[in-house]
């Protein structure tokens, strides 16, 4: 019941953007900070995103800092990813998180490639 369900992932050009969008039920969504998650191929899971439960505060990775940009809208129970200027040290897994009650989803792929 409790969920999460990213969408968005795919393949994209080096310099472009892609915008991931993870659709929550089964709780309180305004009330949990949010996060993105991404896992490389070989590598640890690695935090990039943070969002407060109604947006003020957001944090990111060093690494995606100034590239991607985490947001949320309440009334849609979904928290979305934007990533600009992607690389392909930015190919991963993504996922979205809600940390307080440790649920995850399932994982959407990025792929940069040219």
């Amino acid at each position: 019941q409790v969920q999460l369900v990213e969408s968005g992932g795919g393949l994209v050009q080096p310099g472009g953007s892609l915008r991931l969008s993870c659709a929550a039920s089964g709780f309180t969504f305004s009330m949990y900070a949010m996060r993105w998650y991404r896992q490389a191929p070989g590598k640890e899971r690695e935090l990039v995103a943070h969002i407060s439960s109604f947006g003020a505060t957001r944090n990111y990775a060093d690494s995606v800092k100034g590239r991607f940009t985490i947001s949320r809208d309440n009334a849609k129970n979904t928290v979305y990813l934007q990533m600009n200027s992607l690389k392909s040290d930015d190919t991963a897994v993504y996922y979205c998180n809600a940390p307080s009650i440790d649920v995850w989803g399932k994982g959407t792929l990025v792929t940069v490639s040219s």
